[in-house]
This record gives structure tokens, sequence and C-alpha cells, in this order.
């Protein structure tokens, strides 16, 4: 394919389709696992991860139902896989709950917080992404 077209460059539309996307769900995906993980570096690490992966992928992955939902999952078990490689370490950046995590209430945060990694997964893909029951348990591999 000439990458020019009237002398100006032309891009793929594959391009500007995932562009679509990662402007769209970036930011939610991030603030998603950050919540998930209580690790902004890690989360943050995990998002571009997972983005770069979908990037790679995208001509498969476009056509998904809901490709978002395959980003969150390969930002999550990225930064486990992650996590287990570097038990070791000490990790020292919490999400702190608060009203702009999307979160109706700073203590609905403060519990979630609490919870074990597992469930804390559930319920964010239940309360913060909006997951039905069925998708949740789908995309986490769950009964």
């Amino acid at each position: 394919m000439d990458p020019y077209e009237n002398g100006q460059a032309v891009q793929p539309t594959v391009v500007f389709a995932f562009e679509d996307f990662y402007r769209r769900q970036h930011e939610r995906t991030y603030r998603a696992l950050a919540l998930t993980l209580r690790n902004v570096d890690l989360a943050r690490d995990a998002t571009d991860e997972a983005m770069t992966r979908a990037f790679e992928r995208w001509d498969d992955i476009e056509h998904y139902v809901a490709p978002e939902r395959w980003v969150f999952r390969v930002g999550l078990n990225w930064a486990i896989s992650r996590l287990r490689r570097r038990k070791h370490e000490v990790v020292a950046v919490l999400v702190e709950p608060s009203t702009s995590d999307g979160l109706p209430d700073p203590d609905v945060g403060a519990a979630l917080a609490r919870l074990p990694l597992k469930l804390r997964t559930v319920v964010v893909a239940r309360l913060y992404l909006d997951w039905s029951t069925q998708v949740t348990a789908t995309v986490l591999g769950l009964p």
C-alpha cells in the first residue's frame, strides 16, 4: 500500500480505530486497575502493557464485542504476574479512596481496599466497570 495519497501521508484505518479506542478506554482502564491493584505505578504500567498488546493484535481485537474487557483482563494478568515475580519488593504507592475514582462514596473505596485482590477485582468489575454478573464471571474466569 502506498503510504501517501495526493502527496499527503495516509495512516491505515486500523491506527485511527485503535487511537479512538485508546482515547476512550485508557483512563478508565487505568482507574479500574488502580482501584483493583491499589498501586498507581503498577496500574499505569499494566494499562500501558495491555494497550500495547491490544495495538499489536488490533486486527482481531477490534472485532470483539467489548475489547475493553480484554484489555482490562490482560492488564490485570500482567500485573498479577509482575507482583508474583517481585514479592520481595515493597509496594508503597497505594490508591487512596476518593470520589474522583468514580465511586459513589469514599467509604466504598476504603471498604474496597480491605478486600483481597480477587474479591476486589470482582467488585471493581461489577460496580466501577458496570459489567453484568455473567460478563464478570466470563472475563475473570470465574464460575
